[in-house]
């Protein structure tokens, strides 16, 4: 019966990193769903830290929240996009976890006083997770991103892991090989040997890959393929041309089109539930295609910088969640960044948004920019522009309303001022010990809580319903003591927790302003490709009637 009949799919990086592993772990989910399998999609991470939670946007990306408050690598927010469900927090593992698990069993004498050893112990962790995470999710297939290049010293305990298991029950795993083909300028060719390079380090470990998606920025051709063939003991057939696309959610169409589900069905020796069926997902890609009426909305945040580059990626469920929106309202989506700081060193620069359709601030932490997200919430305010805050886009929307509404001049958030003579928003009463104790991994308020909404506000109308659910990831809230005071001066707490002590979205009436709104939740992690986000549908559509 192999691995309980259970099957694994790993999917490795060769030549470099960033080329699309994740991207190839979600679309072998999505059309292995759409052949009626069920799956779970899980993201290994082998650097050290226990979870993504404490790590710098700038360097690593977006961290995704899951239900459960696991704060995870952006990846499991595309798995999630892609399979449209939710994901548990066993489908996520760091070799901290992994590490710390076994260091914790042993000093609990877990091991019988035995040496402990990272082979066999700490690569027996890792297969016992893996082994778990398919038990919890009751699938029949794991598809399993081992983070980072082979080649990288920390990924060759996952390697070895996936090795074992196949030396077990060859029929049940699988090893899938994302690498790059160059093509350089000076030559004009796309050159194999790199991938070949990347295959023999593989081999190196005692792993062959049974299919290799060879990712460039041209379609692979007959002859790199049979290059590839031949050098990488790869089969012809199972060699899959991934080009670069217009857009991410064209992967999966492109990987049947080479018909890669039917080749890992046939090499894992499963029988499909249904034919193919990606219909309703041809028609999303279709329309991210096709948009027609221009919206500008303008992202106005500070995890931009990095050496010379933008890292958009800081911010990947607010941009995906935004386009869901926009391609589910028919709209030609336009994203601009605009840098808080430089709102912050030239205050006059923050009239340029009148030229855009509606404005966006992200979350976020610390003051690096927070005068000048400030200054253009109060500019999208005055001059009625659609605007959405989420998380710290909804505090400093708070600050900027009591100080220039409410007349409580000097308001701030005691996150960034802890003197402030106003201070509407404060710390939860529960974070205040952990931040004394410098715990900051893992001790936000995290993950998926409950909220109830009020009758006649844009929330309560764009949502349809009286109680949500949405993921948290913050330390401060609004201050209960400045409530009444806020309320007396127009701003509106349409959504609260159900006991009533925290404020979970702020808004201006319809007849103050066509659109105004903020959560103390993040929405953009709930927006998925066929159902979009209900909020961001709201903003997107207010946007699009300031653009006509």
């Amino acid at each position: 019966m192999g691995l309980n009949s259970h099957k694994y799919i790993f999917v490795v990086g060769g030549v470099m990193s960033g080329v699309g592993k994740g991207i190839t772990t979600a679309s072998i989910g999505k059309i292995l769903s759409a052949r009626g399998l069920t799956l779970n999609l899980m993201k290994i991470d082998p650097y050290l830290n226990v979870d993504a939670g404490t790590m710098n946007p700038t360097e690593h990306g977006e961290v995704f929240v899951l239900d459960s408050g696991l704060e995870t690598d952006q990846d499991m927010g595309n798995y999630e996009r892609f399979l449209e469900r939710d994901l548990g927090p066993e489908d996520y593992m760091t070799s901290g976890m992994v590490y710390r698990s076994v260091i914790e069993r042993e000093r609990n004498l877990g091991y019988g006083g035995k040496f402990v050893e990272t082979i066999p112990h700490v690569r027996d962790e890792i297969v016992a997770r893996l082994k778990l995470a398919a038990e919890k999710s009751g699938s029949t297939v794991s598809v399993i991103e081992i983070g980072g290049t082979i080649g990288d010293f920390q990924n060759e305990l996952y390697i070895d892991a996936g090795r074992v298991m196949r030396l077990m029950h060859p029929e049940d795993v699988l090893f899938v090989m994302v690498s790059y083909l160059p093509v350089p300028g000076t030559i004009g060719e796309m050159k194999t040997k790199p991938t070949q390079n990347a295959v023999r380090q593989l081999n190196s470990y005692g792993v062959q890959p049974d299919v290799i998606v060879a990712r460039s920025t041209h379609a692979l051709d007959a002859k790199r393929k049979e290059k590839l063939a031949i050098w990488c003991n790869v089969e012809s057939d199972s060699i899959i041309s991934a080009p670069d696309v217009g857009s991410i959610y064209d992967v999966p169409l492109n990987f049947e089109r080479d018909k890669l589900s039917d080749i890992l069905l046939q090499k894992l020796g499963l029988t499909p539930v249904q034919e193919e069926d990606l219909r309703t997902w041809r028609e999303f890609a279709s329309r991210a295609h096709n948009g027609g009426e221009e919206v500008r909305i303008g992202i106005v945040g500070k995890y931009f910088d990095t050496g010379d580059f933008v890292l958009s990626d800081a911010y990947i469920s607010v941009i995906e969640a935004i386009k869901f929106s926009s391609y589910a309202l028919g709209k030609k989506l336009h994203i601009e960044w605009l840098n808080a700081k430089s709102y912050q060193q030239n205050p006059d620069t923050v009239s340029e948004l009148a030229n855009y359709d509606g404005v966006l601030v992200p979350g976020g932490f610390g003051e690096t920019g927070v005068e000048g997200k400030i200054a253009a919430i109060k500019f999208a305010r005055e001059n009625k522009i659609p605007y959405f805050g989420l998380c710290y886009g909804m505090q400093l929307a708070t600050v900027e309303y009591a100080r220039n509404v409410a007349g409580l001049s000097g308001a701030h958030t005691t996150e960034i001022d802890a003197n402030t003579p106003h201070p509407v928003i404060a710390i939860l009463p529960e974070q205040v010990e952990k931040m004394k104790q410098k715990a900051y991994g893992g001790t936000m308020r995290l993950g998926a809580y409950p909220c109830e909404l009020q009758e006649g506000t844009i929330a309560r109308e764009a949502y349809l319903k009286d109680s949500i659910s949405e993921r948290h990831r913050h330390r401060y809230e609004v201050n209960p003591e400045y409530i009444e005071r806020l309320e007396k001066a127009g701003l509106v707490f349409s959504g609260r927790s159900p006991d009533g002590r925290l404020m979970e979205i702020a808004e201006l009436p319809r007849s103050e302003h066509p659109f105004f709104l903020g959560t103390q939740f993040h929405p953009e992690f709930r927006a998925r490709p066929l159902s979009p986000h209900p909020l961001f549908t709201a903003f997107i559509k207010a946007a699009s009637e300031r653009a006509a």
